[in-house]
């Protein structure tokens, strides 16, 4: 019978003593639940880390690693041998980042750059005054109907009509082949307008130990909901700023209900859950995002500047995220990284939170695709891509992600949502 490495996630025979893939010893693994790769867990105060521009504040990353390395320090009281080892390890690793920023900071420096960063989505500058699909600056003929350009249809761009869009929806969530339970919330669903409905969907990642995660993520989901058909109460907002503050309002209404509930309850103390949110009204998608659960955008004709097919619209708010933007490790490292369970914003683990909102124009042909950590940490964002798009079936597209992921290992929870968006 095979199992899996719990560093890497590669299939193992049950009596190897090292993984044929990473090369690291099993013979310690333990059949305990501490001896499996932790849930996300969120770190204590200080969580903020501004980035401003193409740099970050050096001094909140330097407290984000020694929080990392606290809690490490926690583990190496563990009765669990691996986790005690891999404390270590965590603790080793930490300490060379630290002493690195800890000399640029001594040297009187207060930012670092960013070497990474989300990339520049399209523009679409110009409106058909026919079709209303908006087209980039210097187009001749609309991309939708053919109509001409320019002049009189520039003019007229103010008062366009925006093109119809048809949705089609599909999420599905997976336990995967090592949690013994499923911590992930999902949901997709209607919320009424006046004359109208938007569309909802979100991913809930949680964390805390038994079913605390769970019930996090479940909360989450279901507060989030609520406080958008409240505050709405059949009313559109009158702009993509309201849209993000209602959202906005959303998660931290979220977040006072899980850290309440986490505080009342002894074995639910430290929960917590990511949040991202997608709400689509008409052709504009407002998404709001805490923690490192994903929005992407896809589409097979460019959704950035540059062209590219997939652009990341979320940014994680995990440790390294962060070491991912200085050039301390590579976005591919990161998917396997000891330390990327580590979360400095996360709904309900704190009194209050930020969130981070963005709006988008949406486009025939575009794919939204919310997912959690279980998902992208083992299909990277070219196979995402290219299922979600090449799959005319939104929920066959989930289906093969999910199955993906699993036979790379699903060494945790996986959630998926696709819209497809059709003209």
């Amino acid at each position: 019978m095979n199992n899996v490495c719990p560093f890497c996630g590669a299939p193992v025979n049950q009596r190897s003593r090292f993984c044929p893939a990473c090369g690291r010893p099993l013979a310690a693994r333990s059949a305990t639940p501490e001896a499996e790769p932790p849930f996300e867990v969120a770190l204590h105060a200080p969580k903020r880390v501004t980035l401003n521009g193409e740099s970050l504040n050096l001094r909140e990353l330097i407290n984000v690693v020694e929080s990392g390395v606290h809690w490490w320090q926690e583990k190496l009281s563990s009765a669990d041998l691996s986790t005690r080892e891999r404390a270590a390890e965590a603790i080793e690793e930490l300490s060379q980042v630290l002493h690195s920023l800890s000399k640029q900071l001594a040297q009187g420096r207060e930012t670092i750059r960013i070497t990474t960063r989300l990339p520049a989505l399209r523009s679409y500058e110009i409106g058909c005054p026919r079709c209303g699909r908006g087209n980039r600056a210097g187009a001749k003929y609309c991309l939708g109907c053919g109509a001409p350009l320019g002049g009189q249809a520039q003019q007229e761009t103010a008062t366009v009509t925006p093109m119809p869009l048809r949705f089609s929806i599909a999420a599905r969530t997976d336990q995967g082949r090592v949690r013994k339970n499923n911590q992930d919330s999902i949901y997709t669903g209607s919320i009424k307008l006046r004359g109208s409905s938007a569309r909802l969907c979100l991913v809930a990642d949680g964390m805390g130990g038994a079913k605390a995660g769970e019930h996090a993520s479940r909360i989450a989901a279901e507060v989030t909901r609520a406080q958008i058909q409240h505050d709405l109460d059949g009313q559109s907002p009158p702009d993509d700023s309201a849209w993000q503050n209602l959202l906005r309002n959303a998660a931290k209404a979220a977040n006072s209900r899980v850290y309440a509930e986490s505080r009342a309850d002894d074995d639910r103390q430290g929960m917590g859950t990511t949040l991202t949110i997608a709400l689509i009204v008409g052709d504009r998608l407002h998404v709001a995002s805490v923690g490192d659960s994903r929005a992407y955008l896809l589409n097979a004709g460019g959704v950035t500047a540059d062209g590219a097919t997939t652009a990341q619209l979320t940014s994680d708010h995990s440790l390294v995220a962060r070491l991912v933007d200085i050039g301390q490790i590579t976005a591919e490292q990161a998917r396997t990284h000891p330390q990327r369970n580590l979360l400095y914003r996360s709904i309900g683990t704190d009194p209050s939170v930020e969130v981070d909102t963005l709006s988008e124009q949406l486009e025939p042909g575009d794919v939204v695709l919310l997912c959690s950590d279980g998902l992208f940490n083992h299909v990277r964002d070219e196979e995402l891509a290219q299922i979600a798009l090449e799959q005319a079936d939104p929920d066959r597209a989930c289906e093969r992600l999910v199955a993906l992921a699993n036979e790379r290992g699903g060494r945790d929870n996986i959630s998926v949502v696709i819209v497809r968006v059709g003209g």
